[in-house]
Parts: C-alpha cells; structure tokens; sequence
C-alpha cells in the first residue's frame, strides 16, 4: 500500500479517478477547493502535501503568490508540469510529506485535503507536526478527511474506480464504518473530529474542527 499513489494509482490513473467521479462527487471535491480558498491571502506562499497531477494546487495558485505541491510520484508529478501550463507561480518537488526538505517557517498555509491524512501513509502526529514545522508564525495548517455522512457518495465513487479498473476488487468483507479496503492491498481509511483533535492535542496550537457541505471534515491549525 505505502507505493499504491506512487506507482499503481498516480498520473494519468490518478486523473481518471476525478473525471468518473458523480456529480455530488463532484461537489465535494469543489467544496473542499473553495473552502481552502477563502483561507488563502494574495501575498500567501502556499504548499500542498500530495499534490497528485495539480489538480488542486492549479486552483490554488490563482488566489496565491506562490504555490508549492510535493508528491512521491514522479509520474504524478510529470503529468502535473503539462496541467499547469499556462501558470507561473508554481514549483513542483518529489518529497516525503513526513520528512519535508524545507525550513522552519517556509510557508503561510500547508494544504493537504480529499483524505490525504490517510492517502499519505505517513504517521499522523508526524504529519501534522512536519506541517507545523514548515509553517511561518500567524500562518495555518489545513487537513481534510471525509465527513461520516458521505460514507454512501463516497463508497459509489470507489465502486466506479473499481470497475474501471483504477482501483482492485473492493473486498466487501473488510469494507466498513470508513474504510474501503481493495484486494490488491488499497485501503483507505478517514480521520473524525475527535480523532483529528486527539492529533493535533500535543502541538500546542489553536484547532478548529468542522464539517464542510457534508462531506468533508476539516482541521484547521493555527501556527
């Protein structure tokens, strides 16, 4: 599973995900953007964790000064130089979101939304903390998972990647109460208020935790 977003499910796979996806789907993936969006401020340098093919941060350098998205996949990373033709305040580097090359205090916002808490593979508490790390002072961490209410819309969306072939057989048996688990070792799991609280407990910061359209939980860390 650590490598799945790296080799199986990145680039061009990775889009498709996105283009089957419903339009309640849809919705959510849009309401997660604008949300994000209104917390970002022109004179913003803004990195997102797990950027994929640029779909998000294409949408955040319109509102930013300069843009930062980091990924494993070289492929992801590849396609995403093409997806953001035409912008030029962005960079794009292949890192480990829980060993960030960056020094203390780098940016004013850290992203890392649609799940990638779970999608990361990365420790949480670490996660979070390498976030703040890289984060300036008055700036803001934000991290978003899925809303318990979404469990139905999400769960379809996955069934389609899967009958598309983007994502293994879901194994039924071991798919449940928030987790999608596939037969070729994909699992995706999600992060609840409490838990994101619970995570964000020994940092020290000022966190704010709430549900946005009904689909997504958010964190919002104050640095």
């Amino acid at each position: 599973m650590a490598g799945y977003y790296t080799e199986r499910l990145a680039a061009e796979r990775l889009r498709q995900c996105y283009e089957i996806a419903p339009p309640r789907t849809r919705q959510y993936l849009e309401a997660e953007i604008a949300h994000v969006v209104q917390r970002i401020r022109p004179s913003d340098t803004v990195l997102e964790l797990g950027c994929g093919y640029g779909r998000v941060l294409r949408r955040l350098a319109g509102q930013a000064r300069m843009v930062v998205g980091i990924d494993t996949s070289h492929a992801s990373l590849e396609l995403a130089t093409h997806f953001l033709v035409g912008i030029a305040n962005w960079r794009l580097v292949r890192m480990d979101a829980g060993a960030l090359g960056f020094r203390d205090g780098s940016f004013d916002v850290v992203v890392c939304v649609q799940n990638g808490i779970s999608a990361l593979r990365v420790e949480p508490r670490r996660l979070l903390a390498e976030s703040v790390r890289v984060t300036r002072p008055a700036g803001r961490v934000l991290f978003s998972s899925y809303a318990a209410g979404f469990w139905e819309e999400r769960l379809a969306w996955f069934q389609l990647q899967s009958a598309q072939g983007l994502l293994g057989e879901i194994d039924w048996a071991a798919t449940g109460a928030g987790v999608i688990v596939c037969k070729d070792g994909f699992r995706a799991s999600t992060v609840g208020p409490d838990e994101f609280r619970a995570l964000a407990a020994g940092l020290g910061r000022r966190v704010e935790v709430e549900e946005v359209d009904g689909s997504s939980v958010f964190c919002e860390i104050a640095v």
